[in-house]
């Protein structure tokens, strides 16, 4: 038998503190499906529900008995329930239950979203703050009215939000910033974009320039924090070029939301020492096909390399089912090779263990666990 009884969520967002009713579930649950870039969450086809995926019919088994129901339960019965508890409650009793000790907590998404702080009460275990590099730099330059003042604002705002924070985030950084170079730019060529993006940036305008997210992304590597980038339009050529050019320097590199292309991911890691993958959302997404893709990924990466993570967004449930997903797959996958006689049983143990937590606590430098109340 594999124990996690501690997870570390190394990746996630805060959950909404509004009521749900059943469209605005199904749309929260559809969202988390998609690839959330910054547009609107989309809905089900016309007479579908996105129940029906992977993913819900996940959270129909995991999340209703922490509720008081009956596993499989139907949806309406399920939100019926959950607004009869009311969204603390419901929020409370299943966060508690996921077995999520730690929490690291994207800030970066805009939204009625609890803060690290918020979660760490409701779940009874211990958050930190990953910050988000694009919204950082867009809330520098609504205060800096030079392009000499943007770009040294920018600077000690990031190493000034290193202090606290337990890493830095990307997701435009990995898209546009890195689509023709990894290599830093240069100075005027940095001086060139600030100025021209500033000129034309409307107000509360997001940061797109390709050369000032190239720029930021270098600033962090510098920051001492390790940085995630979002990689779920994984371009491998890319992300290897940048992560060749950062050995050495001490920040690693964790790759996210790499799914459907995990094993390029996996071997990334194996190739850069620096370089570490998030097995993320991908089990959720493919819940009772999950052990196939674990199974995957475990085939090359080496096993000091991945860490486990939510992902999830607005949704507790969200961390419920990442967190129930990720124990039966490892279950499975490592069970089966211990009943094989390829593992022995301390061996899967000291691997699970570094998987769901002990690999996170020690890219991020956290401290020892502490078991969710």
């Amino acid at each position: 038998m594999i124990d996690t009884p501690s997870l570390v969520d190394q990746y996630c967002h805060g959950v909404l503190r509004t009521e749900l009713g059943l469209g605005t579930f199904e749309t929260r649950l559809g969202a988390h499906l998609g690839d959330r870039r910054g547009g609107p969450p989309g809905l089900p086809a016309a007479g579908t529900t996105f129940f029906d995926t992977q993913t819900g019919f996940a959270v129909r088994r995991w999340c209703p008995p922490l509720l008081g129901l009956e596993p499989h339960c139907p949806p309406a019965r399920y939100l019926a329930r959950r607004r009869e508890l009311g969204v603390v409650e419901a929020g409370r009793r299943l966060l508690r239950a996921s077995g999520i000790s730690t929490y690291l907590v994207d800030t970066g998404v805009a939204g009625d979203l609890t803060r690290p702080a918020e979660i760490a009460a409701t779940a009874g275990a211990e958050a930190h703050e990953i910050v988000r590099l694009e919204p950082l730099a867009e809330q520098v330059a609504d205060t800096s009215g030079t392009v000499d003042a943007f770009l040294a604002n920018l600077a000690e705002a990031v190493h000034g939000a290193a202090v606290n924070a337990v890493a830095f985030t990307s997701l435009e950084g990995v898209r546009r910033g890195l689509a023709t170079t990894p290599e830093p730019p240069g100075p005027g060529e940095v001086r060139g974009a600030a100025g021209r993006w500033l000129a034309a940036r409307p107000a509360g305008g997001r940061l797109t320039d390709p050369v000032l997210l190239r720029h930021l992304l270098w600033i962090a590597v510098t920051a001492g924090r390790p940085l995630q980038l979002h990689t779920r339009d994984l371009d491998p050529a890319v992300l290897g070029a940048f992560a060749a050019a950062t050995t050495g320097l001490g920040t690693d590199l964790v790759l996210l939301h790499a799914y459907p292309h995990h094993r390029a991911a996996a071997h990334l890691t194996v190739v850069h020492p620096h370089v570490y993958a998030d097995l993320g959302p991908a089990l959720a997404h493919t819940g009772a096909r999950a052990a196939a893709v674990l199974a995957e990924v475990l085939e090359s990466a080496p096993f000091g390399k991945l860490l486990f993570s939510s992902g999830a967004h607005g949704l507790p449930e969200l961390h419920v089912v990442a967190a129930g997903v990720f124990r039966s797959a490892l279950t499975r996958v490592l069970g089966e090779w211990v009943m094989d006689g390829a593992w022995s049983p301390a061996d899967a143990q000291r691997v699970a263990t570094m998987i769901a937590a002990g690999n996170a606590r020690r890219v991020y430098r956290l401290g020892p666990a502490v078991s969710p109340r």
